[in-house]
């Protein structure tokens, strides 16, 4: 069998298809010159290498010589990895939200020449089944509409066109408390109060939910608002969507009690569940949020760690051709390995009776196991990497790098460990190195030797957060610096002067059929949300006019977007609460260069901004920061600065009174 046109492709999903009999080619001019010139329409995929029902479709259909010899005469078939280009993945999968009323991945699109689509779909079975039609009748179906009735298919490709091209985002509107509050009713009404989480199955983490709540729950006091982040997060670290032996969780829960899971385990899910799990610490001092936290942060250290700085983007579902092999146990299985009486004391903990993944549903002493079970677990765990192995993506792309650099960097403000600043410290350095251009650019992903890709908003405004929460760990001024220029980028390539907001790709990239701008915060957060995070912490990191003024109108954006269902932009709400409950914000002039840990504790708790001036970073921080310039740093010990909802209280000179002043205030 020879190779299509992907056999050259850096991307693993690619890759995975370039042996196929269909005569795949990479999105690009080649193919839409071709489709042109042999006047085709154009069959376009997109998946991404860890999605079960991709390799459901590559085997069932892709890998058929039927379904090749329809898509090779009458088609042109163009294949695209949506974590590489997340603009073409998000415009089509808009046009089949459309269409269909639904999305998922693989995604299916026929589509003019012109990029133009006039169908849209998701899996599709070779033949009819699921309820689901046949992906060779749909070819040929369409393949003679295309000779016979072809204004009919163009009719509709032009509609969609239309439609894409729309800017559907709202006009801006005032922030208030208010959209906090319906917020929070609408994630009440949708609690689980015995398996958390705020729909029926399936169910996906939503960290960024959680994460409002327990700001929410302190805000506002709100017991209930705390109670519905704790029981989510205890009941997902009790399910089989955690990884019991290797820690980590898999990307959702395919039940309504987390526990039998969509089992790839992809980067950004980690990364921000590390950073919930570390809030719930911080907020609650339940060691058990601790313990998930670092379990879950030891196994993207441990896995999805290039050993360079950068992180890959996540594991498989699949191992010998199975969803979920690599994970399930059979009783018996256990037994063997561990012996009669070892195994029935893995087992009886971890639920296991027939084919069966690890929990601890059935435990209501979960934080407590047995002396025995982390060394069991120990065992178990080589045991299972001996016996499949999980295929890993090794691209590292900007976004996902970005959200595991904030949880390192939140990890070692909150646990103290040195690791974690450690790899935080590192995987900037990767990005720099690695997924920056010669102009100083974000690129979308790093694999192979190869970057590629123009930076899209998520990398930008992805990036910039997590430079401050870095810089709210070590306290460099190059962060804050970095995350200044990363906005002013953000700025120009991507914000609308006219309408307001952020488009998802920037201004001199490759256009496609639609513009998008996204604001709901979905599995991930969007680029909106993480835009409007970043803006309000430079505004009040550096308290330059231009930057609240740039802050205040993204939060008008995104309060003007969310006004029909707030509870789907609970990230830009975060950042709104940031203005609307002011914390303050604290300067450190101090003769040492390093910060104590108290300093960080208090930071942590009472969410203040803070900036720390130091002999050796006093110049950088005066360019980032100008107005730190007129703050004197001491000869010996600390001066530190605070002030809320703008006035100012006497300087102390010690953590401990700024703690008592803080609380006062």
């Amino acid at each position: 069998m020879s190779a299509n046109h992907l056999i050259h492709e850096k991307s693993l999903y690619l890759l995975q298809h370039a042996q196929n009999p269909v005569d795949w080619y990479p999105w690009g001019e080649e193919a839409f010159a071709k489709a042109r010139a042999e006047d085709k329409p154009i069959f376009l995929s997109i998946g991404y290498s860890t999605c079960h029902w991709c390799h459901v479709m590559e085997r069932e259909s892709f890998s058929d010589d039927e379904v090749a010899v329809l898509l090779n005469e009458r088609y042109v078939s163009v294949k695209v990895d949506r974590e590489e280009r997340p603009d073409i993945d998000a415009v089509y999968m808009q046009v089949c939200q459309a269409m269909t009323g639904s999305g998922g991945w693989p995604l299916t699109i026929l589509m003019t020449a012109d990029q133009k689509p006039f169908y849209a779909g998701t899996y599709l079975p070779k033949v009819p089944k699921f309820g689901k039609p046949g992906l060779v009748d749909l070819l040929t179906g369409v393949g003679d509409l295309w000779k016979e009735r072809r204004d009919e298919l163009l009719a509709a490709a032009e509609e969609v066109a239309a439609f894409s091209a729309q800017d559907r985002s709202r006009l801006s509107t005032r922030p208030e408390k208010g959209l906090l509050r319906s917020a929070v009713q609408l994630f009440r009404q949708g609690f689980d109060p015995g398996n958390g989480g705020f729909s029926p199955a399936p169910k996906f983490p939503m960290p960024h939910n959680l994460l409002f709540l327990l700001r929410y729950s302190e805000l506002e006091r709100d017991a209930f608002a705390r109670k519905m982040a704790e029981t989510t997060l205890v009941q997902m670290a009790r399910g089989g969507i955690f990884d019991q032996l290797g820690g980590g969780f898999s990307r959702y829960s395919t039940d309504a009690v987390w526990l039998v899971p969509h089992f790839e385990k992809m980067l950004y899910d980690n990364a921000l569940l590390s950073f919930a799990y570390l809030e719930a610490f911080s907020v609650t001092g339940n060691v058990y949020f601790r313990t998930v936290a670092e379990r879950t942060l030891s196994y993207v250290l441990r896995e999805l760690h290039d050993g360079s700085g950068g992180f890959y983007a996540g594991q498989d579902a699949d191992s010998e051709g199975v969803e979920g092999r690599f994970y399930v146990f059979s009783r018996a299985e256990v037994l063997n390995v561990l012996g009669e009486e070892d195994g029935a004391v893995f087992c009886d903990w971890f639920g296991i009776s027939g084919m069966s993944v690890p929990n601890l549903l059935q435990q209501t002493d979960f934080a407590s196991p047995d002396p025995r079970i982390a060394g069991l677990c120990e065992r178990m765990y080589a045991y299972r990497k001996a016996r499949a192995e999980l295929l890993t993506d090794d691209k590292m792309l900007t976004a996902w790098n970005a959200l595991m650099l904030a949880a390192c960097a939140k990890a070692f403000r909150v646990l103290g460990d040195e690791r974690y600043l450690a790899a935080a410290q590192g995987c900037r350095r990767f990005v720099a190195e690695h997924l920056t251009d010669d102009r100083g650019r974000l690129l979308v992903r790093f694999r192979d030797g190869e970057a590629k890709g123009m930076g899209q908003l998520a990398d930008y405004a992805f990036y910039s957060w997590a430079l401050l929460e870095l810089y709210a760990a070590d306290f460099d001024p190059s962060c804050l610096a970095e995350a200044c220029r990363m906005a002013d980028l953000m700025r120009d390539l991507f914000y609308d002067e006219v309408r307001g907001g952020f488009f998802l790709y920037a201004s001199d990239a490759e256009r496609l059929i639609g513009r998008p701008k996204e604001v709901y915060d979905g599995a991930m957060p969007s680029g909106n949300s993480m835009a409007a995070q970043v803006l309000v912490r430079l505004a009040r990191l550096t308290a330059e006019p231009e930057r609240m003024r740039q802050a205040e109108e993204q939060l008008a954006f995104v309060a003007g977007n969310a006004g029909t269902y707030p509870a789907g932009y609970s990230l830009g709400l975060l950042a709104m609460a940031e203005m609307l409950y002011p914390t303050g914000e604290v300067v450190c002039c101090s003769a040492e260069d390093v910060v104590p840990p108290e300093f960080l504790d208090l930071l942590e708790r009472s969410h203040a901004a803070a900036v720390v001036k130091s002999p050796k970073t006093a110049a950088e921080l005066s360019r980032a920061a100008p107005f730190t310039a007129a703050y004197p740093v001491p000869d010996t010990g600390s001066v530190l600065y605070f002030c809320r909802d703008g006035r100012c209280a006497e300087p102390v000179g010690s953590v401990a009174e700024l703690a008592e002043l803080m609380r006062k205030w």
